[in-house]
């Protein structure tokens, strides 16, 4: 160590040892510099930098080389050979080339430390290639020991530095490199130096050689020269790569445009129109936009971007957004082009638009879709003078399926059905999913009906083949109703109704057919439908009203309980009788709202009377459906304060036709809780025997059938007397409905019933707590009757 001092401090001039170290300091800073560089560059920019940073880093160690030798007097005169100069150039750019690259290559700490052990075996070769430049009248002598150290420190302190490159980040990246890399050099020149020694030799001859002078002026001049470059490089890169990418990165593409031709663009511009950026060099715009007669005039001052067509390398367009501006460009007045892509804008605003108009499930046109279509298509053949078709379609056994199978396979189903229905239509016909399982169809092109007889047939037929419900349990069935252009209407609301007119008479046949509106026979399935639809609104519209009749005991002729009778009066029909709304209310499921209100209106009566006579109200069978009845029953009981004994609920054997076990289950909490149950209707059901055994009622009801008979019919009476027999011998109560003649309640007494009900014996009329013998038409907010 004292030696290396001690040559340093004897043998060498400091100015130019503070020169060398100079040399150097800054191009150890700008080889770490073009290496970060070529770190973040990939490709062949990664390469061209890395060969910038070999380049930088072989000047500066050659350089160091030169000037410190320069500086040393060994007290021989020395020359310097000028090949062997040269090759000692070679040797340091090659050495520090081949190993940035194997550095770089590897991307990882262990490869990057093979570069550095490269590097300062490379700037070993260069030393001593150097030194074999040297032309002295003697020779050169090495000590082996001074060498070895020199040749080691100087490897490992520049596989440190590439190390430490690699490792550290930010500016400790740049000062510890750099410096360990300065050090290095300079360890492994000074350390050699320190181990030769000039020995004079009068016989040996010195060949062509380079002045030091000149030596010292060239090597000063060429690191000076790469010093500047190198940094000019990267400042230049830096700004000049920023804008570049800045351009690159922008989501438009751009292109500049001066004297009509295209002088630059930036790389989505070339990538928009297929072509390489020396391809656009010199093209015309109107060879790449479809501008029109006016050319590029006419969009370079608009006030803002519009669409256009650009024309790619393969001959296709694309819709981009378009707009030209003036601006300077390298000192002269250039447009420059922007334009955005549209295609997947354009391709996101067809969807958006289809999805508006088509069923996300099947992919069949909505309903949206369908009514504009109708319109079209009802215009066209209204000026034509042709014919078209309307077929609605619902699908039967659908919400079973849905509800047993989950909402997985109904959909499944949905999108076979579409299908069926895809391979059954035409071409030029129109099919739309409503909504649900409702489905539409419109048929054009066709002589009608027999087009439409022949569509419905298709329809079916392959419903049959593909909807198998001997073999598959989720299949489902359809029911099919159709109306004719201009025959069944003339509006796409007259059509569509009464398609659906016919769809409806279809279901109420059978299901599974397909029917044709028919003006006639839809007359009625019209009406009906109109009271269902009305029958919604009855009891918020408080159209429903309470009568009461009276149930009399025979002997004495007194009034021992009222039965609650709905009645519905419509503002445009009257009154309606139950035996017309009453069928069509359970069937569309109002009879659910009604019942209730029927249920809590007699039991808020009844709870008023002075006398605490029993109240009888009909239940419906399609009530016991309902899982609460117990407890809608139990809560009104409790709000109008009824005491449950006198409460009877009357219901038909139908209750007990559709699951058994849970209504008598019903029937027996009912029971327990004081509530009477009356079978009403005996006699007229398919088991009346076995109900009878099941569950032990409170009270028969005759059929007013069998009453109305009496008088002419044995037969009629004999059941009555077999009826009224098989009461007593199970202890129940037996009434007698219908009863309106002296006679009958003669015969009656003489079979030994002991209560009748009928006009006889008193008219529904008003509640007994208004003491009015007329009914009193309440119009109070509803619920009905069973």
């Amino acid at each position: 160590m004292f030696s290396v001092i001690a040559c340093i401090r004897d043998d060498h001039d400091w100015r130019l040892i503070l020169v060398a170290s100079i040399v150097c300091l800054a191009g150890s800073v700008a080889t770490m510099l073009l290496l970060l560089r070529a770190q973040r560059s990939e490709g062949s920019q990664r390469g061209l930098w890395i060969a910038a940073s070999g380049f930088a880093c072989g000047i500066g160690v050659w350089s160091t080389h030169f000037i410190a030798m320069l500086a040393y007097d060994g007290g021989v005169p020395v020359a310097y050979g000028a090949w062997g100069t040269l090759l000692s150039v070679a040797v340091a750019i090659a050495a520090s080339w081949m190993a940035f690259a194997i550095g770089l290559g590897g991307r990882s700490h262990l490869s990057m430390t093979c570069g550095g052990l490269l590097l300062g075996a490379g700037i070993a070769a260069m030393h001593f290639t150097g030194m074999r430049a040297i032309e002295i009248q003697g020779h050169i002598a090495y000590d082996p020991q001074f060498t070895v150290s020199a040749v080691l420190a100087g490897t490992v302190l520049a596989g440190a530095a590439l190390y430490a490159f690699q490792l550290l980040r930010g500016v400790r990246r740049l000062v510890v490199a750099s410096l360990l890399l300065v050090v290095g050099i300079c360890a492994l020149h000074f350390t050699s130096m320190s181990g030769i020694t000039l020995v004079p030799e009068a016989n040996v001859a010195v060949a062509d050689t380079m002045h030091p002078a000149w030596l010292a002026g060239g090597v000063i001049a060429a690191s000076t020269t790469l010093i500047v470059l190198a940094f000019g490089a990267l400042f230049l890169d830096r700004h000049l790569t920023d804008l570049r990418g800045l351009a690159n990165a922008s989501l438009e593409g751009m292109a500049i445009v001066f004297d009509g031709v295209i002088v630059d663009a930036n790389e989505r511009f070339a990538g928009l129109t297929g072509r390489k950026l020396s391809e656009l060099s010199g093209r015309h715009p109107a060879d790449i936009f479809v501008f029109g007669e006016e050319g590029l005039d006419a969009h370079r001052h608009g006030d803002g971007p519009g669409e256009i067509d650009l024309l790619n390398a393969e001959g296709r367009t694309i819709p981009v957004e378009f707009m030209c501006r003036t601006i300077e460009y390298r000192g002269r007045e250039c447009d420059v082009i922007f334009v955005r892509d549209l295609r997947a804008r354009k391709e996101a605003e067809r969807t958006i638009e289809h999805l508006a108009h088509h069923d996300a499930l099947t992919d069949l046109p909505n309903r949206a879709f369908f009514d504009r279509r109708l319109g079209q298509t009802l215009a066209a053949a209204a000026a034509r003078n042709e014919e078209l078709a309307i077929l609605c379609l619902d699908l039967d056994r659908f919400k079973a399926v849905n509800d047993i199978f989950g909402h997985g396979e109904g959909d499944r189903i949905l999108m076979k059905v579409a299908d069926i229905l895809r391979a059954a239509v035409g071409e030029q016909d129109t099919i739309a999913r409503l909504g649900g399982d409702e489905f539409a169809i419109i048929q054009v092109g066709g002589r009608e009906p027999e087009a439409a007889r022949q569509l419905t047939d298709r329809i079916l037929a392959l419903f049959a083949a593909e909807m198998d419900t001997n073999r598959d349990p989720t299949a489902v069935g359809v029911s099919i109703g159709a109306a004719i252009f201009p025959a069944d209407g003339q509006t796409a609301d007259q059509l569509r109704n009464n398609a659906d007119t016919a769809l409806y008479r279809a279901k109420q046949s059978g299901k599974g057919i397909a029917c044709f509106f028919d003006r006639e026979m839809d007359e009625a399935v019209r009406t009906r439908r109109q009271i269902e639809n009305d029958l919604r609104h009855a009891v918020l519209r408080r159209q429903f009203f309470l009568e009461y009749q009276p149930l009399v005991e025979v002997q004495s002729d007194r009034i021992i309980g009222y039965e609650a009778l709905l009645r519905w009066e419509h503002p445009q029909r009257g009154l309606i009788g139950p035996d017309v709304f009453i069928p069509i209310a359970e069937e569309s499921g109002s009879i659910i709202q009604i019942g209730e209100w029927v249920l809590e209106r007699a039991c808020t009566e009844a709870a008023k009377w002075n006398e605490p006579l029993p109240i009888s109200v009909n239940i419906s069978p399609v009530q016991f459906l309902l899982p609460n009845l117990f407890d809608q029953v139990a809560n009104i009981l409790r709000r109008t304060g009824l005491n449950p004994w006198r409460l009877e609920l009357e219901i038909t054997e139908a209750a007990l036709m559709h699951n058994r076990e849970d209504v008598l289950a019903v029937l027996v909490r009912l029971r327990v809780l004081g509530v009477r149950i009356v079978m009403d209707d005996f006699g007229t059901g398919h088991s009346s025997l076995s109900n009878l055994q099941t569950f032990p009622f409170d009270k028969l009801k005759i059929d007013c059938s069998f009453t109305a008979a009496l008088e002419k019919d044995p037969s009629a009476q004999a059941i009555v007397r077999a009826i009224i027999a098989l009461g007593h011998s199970l202890r129940l109560a037996v009434v007698t409905e219908g009863v309106e003649t002296e006679r009958q309640r003669q015969i009656l007494a003489e079979e030994g019933c002991l209560q009748i009900q009928g006009f006889l014996s008193g008219r529904p009329g008003a509640a007994p707590s208004t003491g009015q013998e007329t009914a009193r038409r309440e119009k109070v907010p509803a619920r009905a009757d069973g």
